[in-house]
């Protein structure tokens, strides 16, 4: 299978390091690439706010890094639509036959089923919804988070 397709491929301790030293100053780590936004007028007590996004559904499953994730956010799809959206993927090297049900989905039902067993702070998002709504949820669970922290 595919070296990309799995952790090791990954450079997960610098990626671990990183994480820990924005924590500790996100202002300086060179990672923020915008002035913080007070786009919610009820967090006016809390000075800077800043916000990590880390993407990727197979780090939700590398120990080192669950301790840090205050939210996770994990897209579902039913078989028929993710094998769909797979098959008009555009790529190289393309799927090999077969590649999709013997490989791909199998897999996402192992991480999934390890979230789930083993993870908390997980929205499970619904892939089969348009962006605009998927980026609203998220918006909007997000700035509940922001809320708790005022009280």
């Amino acid at each position: 299978f595919c070296f990309h397709l799995v952790l090791d491929a990954l450079y997960m301790d610098e990626m671990v390091k990183s994480i820990r030293n924005w924590m500790k100053s996100p202002a300086g780590s060179g990672l923020v690439t915008e002035e913080p936004q007070n786009t919610y007028d009820n967090l006016k007590n809390i000075e800077d706010v800043y916000i990590l996004i880390v993407e990727g559904f197979l780090l939700y499953n590398y120990e080192p890094l669950n301790e840090l994730w205050n939210r996770r956010y994990f897209l579902t799809l039913p078989y028929e639509e993710c094998k769909r959206r797979r098959s008009t993927r555009v790529y190289q090297p393309a799927d090999t036959p077969g590649y999709f049900d013997g490989h791909v989905w199998p897999m996402y039902l192992k991480y999934k089923n390890e979230l789930e067993e083993n993870a908390s702070n997980v929205v499970y998002l619904d892939g089969t919804k348009s962006q605009e709504e998927l980026l609203s949820c998220v918006y909007s669970d997000i700035m509940q988070e922001l809320e708790k922290l005022r009280e």
